[in-house]
């Protein structure tokens, strides 16, 4: 026998828009097996921690691998 959905649509929905009024865009969103909602954000580039070594290897004129 099948068990009943632990969340519903309207719990999804106020999840993203919670999420959206914080400024943050939605990229994926997953459901565990015991109704847990977890929302995974993009990174906008400014943001996206800055490397050394691929900065270090573009001024060199290096090829990426």
């Amino acid at each position: 026998m099948t068990r009943g959905a632990r969340f519903r649509q309207a719990d999804i929905a106020r999840a993203v828009k919670g999420a959206k009024a914080a400024g943050v865009s939605v990229a994926k969103i997953e459901i565990d097996t015991d109704g847990r909602i977890v929302i995974t954000s993009e990174v906008p580039r400014e943001y996206q921690p800055h490397d050394e070594y691929m900065t270090w290897k573009q001024g060199r004129g290096a090829n990426s691998a």
